[in-house]
């Protein structure tokens, strides 16, 4: 026998919503979070669609752990604290093989991100999943797009581009060997949300923004909100050492640059605070508008869906 939307929620989902900030998960017509004093609430949703954002051949453990971590992303963009979260599942069928290892994958994000899953719904349809994230913040700091000033350094939390090459090894256009192939899948299908990073931050960084459509599409962002250029210097983005194995170096670089789906941070950092562990300098801002790489225009665009 099938089973009813009820069931799938509470076989596969209600054990994971459990945490310190959470009065009332699953199996009311709302979750009850709570917010400690002088916090504020901030949420946002995310959601993919197969055929769109991921293949149709992905594992659904991996799925559910990378739907989770490009959500949970935005949380880190704002230097929030992971209070809880839904997700709204959209199934061609009820297929408990499928149901099972989603929710083994929702549950290592809930671990990782101590983000409990309090809420969401299923229905019938094509496959996608919406995940609605919720955080906490202090009531008179966040990190936003606005706010880069000029001689702020421009920094990412970690190389770039790796999701990018992955949808090509993935389409057969590039074949490395097995143990980078499996370095570079593992970027794509396991991002990770930078929350502690963008927690310490918070108060530091003038401006943040996450990198989900491409480096240079999103410190686009940066500097629109903010009023300023920005000037990146191609030779000192950062590559993964399996990146670097690509024999078109060029090709790479419009990966890091243009590709997306890295879930790293982009931010600006004033001159005075010191550059986190394992960030890079990328650039600078600069007075005027836009972004500045000194390379063709080819490299001027990141991910659009219209």
């Amino acid at each position: 026998m099938s089973l009813g939307e009820f069931d799938l929620i509470y076989r596969y989902f209600s054990a994971l919503g459990r945490g310190p900030g959470v009065d009332l998960s699953v199996g009311d017509d709302c979750a009850i979070l709570r917010l400690e004093p002088g916090e504020r609430l901030a949420t946002s949703v995310d959601t993919m669609v197969e055929g769109v954002h991921f293949p149709d051949d992905m594992f659904p453990e991996d799925l559910a752990f990378r739907a989770v971590s490009a959500a949970a992303s935005d949380l880190a963009a704002m230097g929030a604290r992971p209070l809880g979260m839904t997700i709204a599942l959209t199934l061609p069928e009820a297929d408990e093989l499928f149901l099972h290892s989603f929710s083994e994958g929702v549950a290592q994000a809930v671990s990782e991100y101590q983000l409990p899953l309090v809420g969401g719904d299923t229905t019938k349809g094509p496959l996608a999943i919406c995940v609605q994230v919720l955080g906490a913040l202090p009531l008179e700091q966040a990190l936003l797009r606005e706010g880069a000033r000029v001689g702020d350094r421009l920094c990412v939390s970690g190389p770039l581009g790796d999701a990018a090459a992955a949808l090509h090894i993935m389409e057969g256009e590039w074949r490395p060997d097995p143990a980078i192939a499996e370095d570079i899948l593992e970027r794509y299908n396991r991002p990770r949300a930078r929350l502690a990073l963008g927690r310490e931050l918070l108060g530091r960084a003038s401006a943040c923004i996450d990198i989900s459509d491409g480096l240079l599409a999103d410190a686009g962002h940066i500097a629109a909100a903010s009023g300023v250029g920005l000037r990146i210097d191609p030779q000192a983005v950062p590559l993964s050492n399996a990146l670097r194995q690509h024999p078109d170096q060029q090709q790479a670089l419009r990966w890091a640059l243009t590709g997306g789906d890295d879930y790293e941070l982009c931010f600006a950092l004033p001159s005075a605070e010191t550059l986190p562990e394992g960030c890079f300098q990328v650039g600078e801002v600069v007075s005027g508008s836009g972004v500045e790489t000194g390379l063709d225009a080819v490299f001027a665009r990141g991910y659009e869906h219209f």
